[in-house]
């Protein structure tokens, strides 16, 4: 019963040290977690963060109200962009999508000054499922671990078996399983298996 109360303890406060860095993680009512409508507008800038679909991006053109606009990513990895039409913008990154813009614009406007941002993050969903208390989907807008991912589903149920949950991973290789010993994380042993998620890793909890 004590190591029961202690496990509901440490879960409490994962889940308000989560939530208070984004308000949307302490809304009780929703297994989608998402940032508000400031916290995700131009979080990304060009760097090694890859568009993916559902995401929204911003297009400014210098002198060019017409072109300047938010584009939402498609479900098939593409974006409308005026003038230019379709274009693929899931997998690449922010400053990799400015360059092609900016050259095929050229065609139509002469040395066109462009910025590209992502406006706001949609795409990097992750998944708990299992013997947790608010089994879901969950948006994020920053990186997390498995045991914060843990906190947001509001931590494990009594009859959960913390020390054979598994972190299902989509790789170019194929599946990747990994093994996670709640346990041992939480008594501060073997931290390395503690590792941060990735966009579509699904957490299973037995």
């Amino acid at each position: 019963m004590q190591q029961g109360f202690l496990r509901s303890i440490i879960m409490l406060i994962g889940v308000v040290l989560i939530a208070s860095g984004n308000p949307a993680l302490a809304q009780p009512e929703t297994n989608v977690v998402t940032a508000d409508d400031t916290a995700g507008e131009t979080m990304y800038q060009p760097g090694d963060y890859l568009i993916g679909a559902g995401d929204l991006l911003k297009i400014m053109v210098w002198k060019n109200e017409e072109i300047s606009r938010s584009l939402p990513v498609l479900p098939d990895g593409t974006v409308s962009v005026p003038l230019i039409g379709k274009m693929t913008a899931a997998g690449k990154k922010v400053d990799q999508i400015e360059e092609e813009i900016r050259k095929r614009l050229g065609v139509y406007i002469n040395a066109p000054v462009l910025s590209v941002s992502v406006e706001k993050v949609n795409s990097l969903l992750i998944y708990v499922i299992g013997r947790v208390n608010a089994p879901g989907m969950f948006i994020l807008n920053n990186n997390i671990n498995i045991l914060q991912a843990l906190a947001m589903a509001r931590g494990l149920t009594p009859f959960a078996d913390e020390d054979d949950i598994k972190v299902m991973r989509h790789t170019a290789a194929g599946l990747q399983i990994l093994e996670f010993d709640y346990g041992e994380v939480v008594k501060g042993e073997n931290l390395e298996q503690n590792v941060m998620l990735t966009r579509g890793d699904t957490i299973v909890v037995p």
